[in-house]
């Protein structure tokens, strides 16, 4: 059984053979028909389709005035893309535990770190810049809601605005519960620059193969986006066809080529329109999930804070392994052998190469970010699971689960 299955069937077949036909491929009325499909969806005023959430967040930081040297602070427990962007501006990414239960950032850790580095602590800076590089106030904040469920936004908002920094969630798997709908009106009433950015990668429960989407209520932000969307044009492909000038477009800044097709934005629309049968697909297996495996001391699934619609992107079992005779990775290998792929969410950043070479970090720096990264795995939760499905899944675990308990 597959870890993940895109939800597509004749509807996007069909979606995407009225593009090919209808003569016009990129970027065109199809891709701004998503973007206020998205925006409406959300709850914002604005919408820019990218050809992935990474682009999006790069971006966004462009935006909101990341430079060289700059401090932008997020969590080690992600996926690459969210501090990759950070260093394309050759800026330090400044790394915070999570929170053991919902697995974002520790807002009150982010408060002690901000506060910190402005104040001028060294010791809060990445090991290797400690003696060459002056502490200061960071310029912006990325947070990621984990599996889509936000953390604690409106205090993070209140934190940027007495910071004065810029907040760029990465909400890759937030679609569609809409979390950056309230978190980007504590924007609004912080005065704080902001944008979310989601995914619609192939895994995603609402997807476009890829593609990503950067929302926020800023005027100003999406108009710089869209022109650095688009290797800095004052005008897009689709804006410069129709007659007398037209044609005319100024290179406003050395952009990037980071637009959505047209094709890619029709599969989105239908995705778009199917996603709460979707959503609500996934969230019956979860609940199917959490039932059979709350039975076992060894297990703890996933928690849903009050109040909070989530989107089961991801159902992150955890398990206790003092309780077991295995690990989580023996774990992972007996469920592969009675046919069941799972993934893992996440490696943090600060295991791996990259990061322990450039920045002299050591998986004991984050304690928390190490210690649930070696307790999770994520199980298949897809729309398309069936209920025979479902139930392979909760026996295979079950199983594996019962003849390694101690």
């Amino acid at each position: 059984m597959p870890f993940a299955r895109p939800d597509v069937g004749e509807d996007e077949v069909d979606a995407v053979r009225d593009v090919l036909l209808s003569g016009w491929l990129t970027t065109g009325e199809r891709c701004r028909a998503f973007e206020h499909a998205v925006a409406a969806n959300v709850g914002v005023a604005h919408a820019v389709a990218l050809n992935s959430c990474t682009a999006a967040l790069h971006l966004s930081l462009e935006a909101v005035g990341v430079r060289a040297g700059d401090l932008v602070v997020t969590t080690p427990y992600t996926f690459a893309s969210t501090a990759e962007v950070i260093r394309y501006f050759d800026a330090v990414p400044v790394f915070v535990d999570i929170d053991p239960v919902t697995l974002n950032i520790d807002v009150g850790q982010l408060e002690t770190a901000v506060e910190g580095l402005a104040r001028g602590d060294r010791t809060l800076l990445p090991p290797s810049l400690r003696d060459t590089v002056a502490p200061r106030a960071p310029v912006a904040v990325l947070p990621v809601h984990i599996g889509g469920i936000p953390g604690d936004t409106g205090r993070l908002y209140d934190l940027a605005a007495e910071h004065r920094m810029a907040v760029v969630e990465d909400a890759a798997h937030a679609l569609p519960t809409q979390p950056s709908s309230h978190s980007l009106a504590h924007a609004e009433r912080a005065g704080v620059p902001a944008t979310a950015c989601f995914s619609f990668y192939a895994t995603k429960p609402v997807t476009t193969g890829e593609g990503g989407m950067l929302v926020t209520n800023d005027a100003q932000i999406a108009d710089r986006v869209r022109i650095m969307g688009l290797h800095g044009l004052s005008r897009d492909a689709w804006g410069r066809h129709g007659g007398d000038d037209r044609w005319r477009y100024e290179i406003v800044a050395p952009g990037f080529k980071y637009n959505m097709t047209d094709m890619a934005a029709a599969v989105g629309l239908v995705q778009l329109k199917k996603s709460e049968v979707m959503r609500s697909r996934r969230r019956t297996i979860a609940e199917r999930y959490n039932d059979a495996f709350s039975e076992f001391d060894a297990l703890e699934p996933p928690s849903v804070p009050p109040g909070v619609e989530s989107p089961w992107h991801l159902y992150m079992l955890r398990i206790h392994p003092e309780r077991l005779t295995i690990g989580r990775d023996v774990l992972i290998r007996r469920l592969w052998e009675r046919g069941i792929a799972t993934s893992i969410h996440f490696i943090p950043l600060h295991h791996h190469q990259y990061y322990r070479e450039t920045f002299s970090y050591v998986p004991g720096d984050f304690p928390v970010a190490t210690r649930e990264f070696e307790r999770e795995v994520s199980l298949p939760i897809y729309s398309g699971m069936s209920d025979l499905d479902v139930g392979r899944v909760i026996e295979a675990v079950g199983a594996v689960t019962v003849a390694a308990a101690l």
